[in-house]
């Protein structure tokens, strides 16, 4: 075996190895975008990826009128909390210099489901939906509720 034919083979397994590489970063970067994606719907409110433990996966608080649910994606899968309109018991709103923290209790006693990481314009517009949907829900007669 010659020089230039075992250069060769070196040069192509180094290629094929750098474009391995980058198959792999760009399904790693496309995963990522992927499960950050904001929600469709009206009330989604999405934490920024620049708070703590929302760097790659950001968590969304998904508001309606008859729930809240806060979706934390995982590489694999992801964790879903759920609240009942009819058990939010309160909200607290804890501002720090750059973001907010969102804290919903429920009437169960239950921890709360904690929401890092948002504005603060978004969890005061948090906090407002929430109420509103709750006034809406507890005015409808009882049929209704079911």
């Amino acid at each position: 075996m010659d020089a230039s034919a075992s250069s060769m083979s070196v040069t192509s397994i180094l290629t094929w190895i750098l474009v391995v590489i980058v198959i792999l970063a760009l399904l790693v970067v496309a995963i990522v975008l992927r499960k950050g994606r904001k929600f469709a719907g009206e009330h989604v409110f999405r934490a920024s990826r620049l708070s703590k433990g929302n760097h790659l996966f950001p968590a969304q608080v998904v508001i309606t009128p008859t729930s809240i649910t806060h979706f934390r994606p995982q590489w694999i899968g992801k964790l879903e909390e759920s609240i009942h309109m009819a058990h939010v018991a309160s909200i607290k709103i804890d501002t720090h210099m750059f973001f907010s923290d969102v804290f919903i209790e429920t009437t169960g006693g239950q921890n709360p489901i904690v929401c890092h990481g948002h504005t603060k314009g978004e969890a005061v517009e948090m906090k407002k939906t929430i109420e509103k949907y709750q006034s809406e829900y507890y005015r409808k007669p009882a049929e209704e509720k079911k």
